[in-house]
């Protein structure tokens, strides 16, 4: 431990790593349902969303993972008390920000599926840089070994 005194987290500490690591399980979830996507799922679609998922390169699908795991193993590294969540928020924040830029700025996901299409993901690059700034403030604390 290298001399360094830990502090014990408070309660609100276990509830925001538990609550942040259901949100970010979630993703994975999202994720993995977008990758594993059926015919069936895709011809529910409309030919513009079929559109949207067939020309979505590869690097964004790979931001979309980096963004997701990133995210889940931040909030296991907080459960277990490291300080390498810190790293793997940023990481996550990078892949957030590649993906959502992507989707909102380059593909037409707006023109084909509404302004309000804006909120989930401004919702997730807020809740990204609050776990930032939350781990960051629990090393700070003395939380991490």
């Amino acid at each position: 431990m290298n001399g360094v005194i830990l502090s014990e987290p408070t309660r609100g500490y276990w509830i925001i790593s538990g609550l942040a690591l259901a949100w970010n399980l979630l993703g994975v979830m999202a994720y993995l349902m977008q990758m594993t996507m059926t015919p069936e799922t895709l011809a529910a679609m409309s030919e513009a969303e079929r559109t949207l998922y067939a020309d979505m390169p590869s690097w964004v699908t790979g931001a979309y993972a980096v963004a997701v795991f990133g995210g889940t193993l931040g909030c296991i590294a907080l459960l277990l008390r490291k300080a390498w969540s810190i790293p793997l928020f940023a990481l996550s924040l990078v892949g957030i920000l590649l993906q959502m830029g992507y989707t909102l700025l380059v593909a037409n996901t707006i023109e084909i599926m509404g302004a309000s299409i804006v909120v989930m993901p401004l919702l997730i690059i807020l809740f990204a840089v609050y776990l930032i700034m939350f781990s960051r403030s629990s090393k700070a604390q003395g939380y991490f070994t």
